[in-house]
């Protein structure tokens, strides 16, 4: 098989790729590097299944042969932090719409089997429902989560009208090794790793009650491929933990100084993700526990030197936007 894989050097993306290759997948890596590191993929660039095409999802010419003769899409190329969106809603429209709108272009010109999409928990706002199906109400509280759930519409549609099979994951808060390090203030893995490798307290938002879906990505990829290999067509499925686990818990876990700060307008005290329904149709289901999760991490803390060191100063500039806008 011959796999696309946009955002192919990020996070996630380069999970997928690794147990695409696993599994005797050519893959096509398209990634602008803008979030994305070549330290994740650099291991399979000596290897006859791998391409590498550095090219920005936005640019229709640029990315569109990768997809000729291309089985299966991957699509997570997108601009994922929540914060800056606030302040550049059109670099998330830009990206996260008009990209997603081109790949979707690609990817039908190609007559590509079936396409996975990328989708956000984050649309769902602050659900009334725990754990939050995937039937409950969209209520995007930002820019970030509305241009994610605009990008699912357009790839459910051209899935409908097109032809193309379409499956969109939304995901729950996903972490473990090459989580972004690069960026503004947001993701909390990467946030506290950087704090306690540099003997830093840890910034807690609120008063650390608040849970959160933390998936583990090895789990996550493993829900893309098997999205893609199974005959489910135009669907949506939650992708998380199964539970869901305080931030302080997680502090505990990680072990240092805490520093609390005001709690962010907008954000849902509770993240945790009804997976009913992917474990029965698609036999999916999470294997990794967050305690052997986090020791990992631990154990490969040195793969945060590079991620920026927050403190209370330097968050509340980050944040003033957010603060400004979501509390009227």
């Amino acid at each position: 098989m011959k796999s696309v894989v946009t955002g192919g050097a990020g996070f996630i993306g380069s999970h997928i790729t690794d147990l695409l290759i696993e599994r005797g997948h050519e893959v096509i890596c398209v990634d602008s590097f803008e979030s994305g590191h070549i330290k994740n993929i650099v291991h399979h660039q000596e290897s006859g299944q791998f391409t590498l095409l550095r090219a920005d999802i936005r640019d229709t010419k640029a990315i569109n042969n990768a997809f000729i003769g291309a089985d299966y899409v991957f699509h997570l190329a997108g601009v994922a932090d929540l914060v800056p969106s606030i302040e550049d809603p059109a670099k998330y429209v830009g990206t996260n719409v008009t990209g997603t709108l081109n790949v979707l272009e690609c990817a039908r010109a190609a007559k590509v089997q079936k396409i996975v999409y990328a989708a956000s928990s984050s649309s769902y706002g602050i659900p009334s429902a725990y754990p939050t199906p995937e039937q409950a109400p969209i209520d995007p509280k930002h820019p970030y989560a509305l241009t994610k759930r605009m990008g699912e519409e357009l790839v459910l549609h051209w899935g409908q009208v097109y032809g193309i099979g379409a499956v969109s994951l939304r995901l729950f808060n996903v972490y473990g090794r090459r989580s972004r390090t690069a960026g503004a203030y947001g993701a909390v893995f990467g946030v506290f790793l950087a704090q306690k490798l540099n003997g830093k307290p840890f910034t807690v938002v609120g008063d650390g009650k608040q849970t959160r879906d933390f998936t583990h990505v090895t789990d996550v990829a493993r829900a893309f491929v098997m999205a893609a290999e199974s005959d489910v067509l135009h669907d949506v499925f939650n992708v998380g933990s199964g539970n869901h686990y305080s931030v302080n818990s997680l502090v505990e876990l990680l072990k240092g100084p805490v520093v609390y700060l005001p709690k962010r307008p907008g954000e849902p005290d509770c993240t945790f993700g009804d997976i009913s329904k992917i474990r029965s149709q698609l036999l999916w289901a999470p294997k990794v526990k967050i305690e052997d999760g986090v020791a990992e991490m631990l154990e490969y803390i040195h793969e945060w030197g590079d991620a920026p060191l927050w403190d209370v100063e330097s968050i509340d500039v980050a944040t003033r936007a957010w603060f400004e806008h979501l509390s009227k």
